[in-house]
């Protein structure tokens, strides 16, 4: 028996969402987005200023950008997502619409909506788009977990651990001064 005929959707469906509806498209499919809670939100703010005052004081040429913000992984019109925290540090792959391309670093905050796609789809994706570090802070579990995939090893960090940022040689994260 065939299978049923599943549609394949493009970034231009993503962008004829009504206003206030986020999704994220991976390979031709919609996944819908919840909203964030505050601790998300919390988190994401504490990092993203955390990693721009590394890069202001040491006169870096990355940029970090928080969502919601369009990263368009491949050449195709069939993916389209949109990480918590995107470090780039090639200034070619941004434009007004976002990044094309891999980001070097990403980090994703767990959201219980967003377990499977961040644990799964979301770190194969982010390796093979040619993404360096992708980081997964989960609140819910205390930890992180950091994947360097130039150096092919991954770690786990509790929320008491100074993380140390692969793309950086002197770029700590101490989650013991993240207040929750």
């Amino acid at each position: 028996m065939p299978l049923p005929k599943t549609e394949t959707y493009t970034i231009e469906d993503i962008y004829a969402l009504p206003d206030g509806e986020r999704a994220e498209l991976i390979d031709g499919q919609i996944y819908y987005m919840a909203p964030p809670s505050f601790v998300h939100q919390k988190i994401s703010v504490k990092l993203s200023t955390k990693i721009d005052n590394y890069i202001t004081e040491h006169n870096g040429k990355c940029e970090v950008v928080a969502a919601p913000f369009a990263v368009f992984l491949n050449k195709d019109d069939l993916t389209y997502v949109e990480p918590d925290i995107s470090v780039i540090c090639d200034p070619s792959k941004l434009n007004d619409k976002g990044c094309n391309g891999a980001p070097d670093w990403v980090i994703e905050i767990v959201s219980p909506s967003s377990k499977r796609m961040d644990y799964s789809t979301k770190l194969f994706k982010y390796r093979t788009a040619g993404v360096r570090e992708y980081w997964i802070v989960d609140p819910a579990k205390d930890r992180t977990m950091v994947w360097n995939f130039e150096n092919d090893d991954s770690e786990e960090y509790s929320f008491k651990d100074k993380v140390k940022a692969g793309i950086y040689p002197d770029l700590y994260i101490d989650f013991a001064e993240i207040e929750l």
